[in-house]
């Protein structure tokens, strides 16, 4: 697998300077101490993956990039997935409870979000790691990662085998109730009338019993993650100084916010996925493409490898924006989908926005045929089948307003339906506004 990151890329031979360049940085236990220890070591970091769904989101993209800064300077990422952890669910950064999903689905997204790692990192998958089933039974690796690639463990191994008594007698004793009431993540809750539940208050204790046990078994000497992680990885560094009396270190990580400070990768249709089959290239194109232009310096800076004075360049004051968000879409798309892909979403944006109205080159979205068959369907429905609405209420008001047209003509009826005889040259291109467009086939 070839490394995404260019030679050359940064002025600077330590990953902590780079990190901190490209404002990566949020918070670090010791920071002289973590910047010393990148620099003069080669170390095994983890960050936690908890397999919430079947697919990764651009929130998870991020903390992959982090991974691929790493393994550029010589560490070892170790990829946890959250099979243990994944059974209660964090209420950090959470206003309530999370679903609770069978061990059968937990398992199952775990196996996907592993085929998503390998789209970005090359694994060592012959390195195991094997033999904790209880408190007072470590583990251990069978062998050293192969330099410059990642390696993957799930908390399922040490944590479903274990007896609740001998957790928290051996666990739960180095914990101060008093001190997890401060954390952050669990004040938001406890402000809350629902509250926290005694179920989700375990999960700091899990999250701290992962960094001890991959500290002591395989040498793990850093915990990376969001913000919102803060106080589970300090719970993880004080845990590991008492039961193994070794030194460990954490950072956070700045969440993709925007200059509103509200997370970014949400899209009517829910999260910006990773995978193509739930956000399709053109839409994950599109979203990068019409981010605000407060936000293109910092995106570029975190999303991209592109070195800092290019991206200052793309943004520097009377700069064309427009281009430069090109530029981010079209090399967040290269990252995740591929040349080919990148390719075929620029194409077709300029298809779409570029005035040429050439329909071929739009990206098509296909429907089932017979929902257009006789009388067809109502046009509010396909707009909402397309993500493109919420609510038939806001759908009458676009339509009103002038907000859609359908094969470049405004309907003037929101109750107007979409039939075969709709469709010009077998499709049909509704846009929504300036910046949405969908070529729709029948399938």
């Amino acid at each position: 697998m070839r490394n995404l990151i260019p030679d050359g890329v940064s002025k600077y031979d330590n990953v902590y300077d780079v990190l901190k360049e490209r404002g990566f940085i949020e918070q670090v236990t010791d920071e002289e101490k973590v910047r010393e220890l990148l620099g003069k070591e080669k170390i095994k970091f983890y960050i936690g993956f908890d397999p919430t769904a079947d697919c990764l989101h651009v929130g998870h993209f991020m903390q992959i990039i982090v991974m691929m800064w790493m393994i550029k300077y010589g560490h070892t990422p170790v990829a946890l997935l959250g099979g243990g952890t994944g059974m209660v669910g964090d209420p950090s950064g959470r206003t309530d409870m999370r679903k609770m999903m069978d061990v059968d689905t937990i398992d199952e997204n775990c196996r996907q979000f592993k085929k998503l790692f390998d789209r970005f990192l090359e694994f060592d998958d012959e390195w195991e790691y094997s033999g904790n089933k209880g408190v007072y039974q470590p583990g251990k690796e069978n062998r050293e990662p192969i330099p410059g690639k990642a390696v993957s463990v799930n908390n399922a191994e040490w944590l479903r085998p274990l007896n609740y008594i001998e957790f928290v007698r051996s666990v739960g004793v180095n914990f101060n109730v008093n001190t997890m009431l401060r954390s952050e993540a669990f004040k938001q809750r406890m402000a809350r009338e629902s509250g926290l539940s005694f179920f989700e208050f375990n999960y700091m204790l899990m999250q701290a019993y992962d960094f001890m046990v991959m500290a002591r078994d395989i040498g793990v000497k850093m915990e990376f993650g969001g913000n919102d992680q803060w106080s589970n990885i300090i719970a993880g560094v004080d845990l590991t100084r008492k039961m193994c009396d070794k030194e460990v270190y954490g950072m956070t990580f700045s969440l993709l916010t925007n200059s509103e400070g509200k997370k970014m990768g949400k899209t009517a249709k829910g999260a910006l996925w990773l995978s193509a089959d739930r956000t399709s290239p053109f839409e994950f194109f599109q979203y990068w493409r019409n981010i605000d232009d407060a936000d293109v310096n910092k995106c570029l800076r975190m999303l991209t490898f592109l070195p800092m004075d290019e991206i200052a360049e793309l943004t520097k004051e009377g700069a064309d924006l427009n281009h430069a968000k090109e530029v981010l879409a079209y090399k967040v798309t290269e990252l995740v989908h591929g040349t080919e892909e990148a390719d075929a979403a620029l194409k077709g944006a300029k298809a779409a926005f570029g005035g040429t109205d050439n329909v071929e080159d739009l990206p098509s979205t296909e429907m089932d045929a017979q929902l257009f068959r006789g009388e067809g369907t109502g046009l509010l429905t396909v707009l909402k089948d397309l993500g493109l609405i919420a609510s038939n209420s806001e759908g009458f008001r676009l339509v009103k307003q002038g907000g859609v047209t359908v094969n470049g003509e405004k309907p003037a009826d929101p109750k107007m339906m979409l039939n075969e005889a709709s469709f010009k040259d077998g499709a049909l291109v509704i846009r929504k506004g300036k910046k949405k467009i969908i070529k729709v086939v029948m399938k």
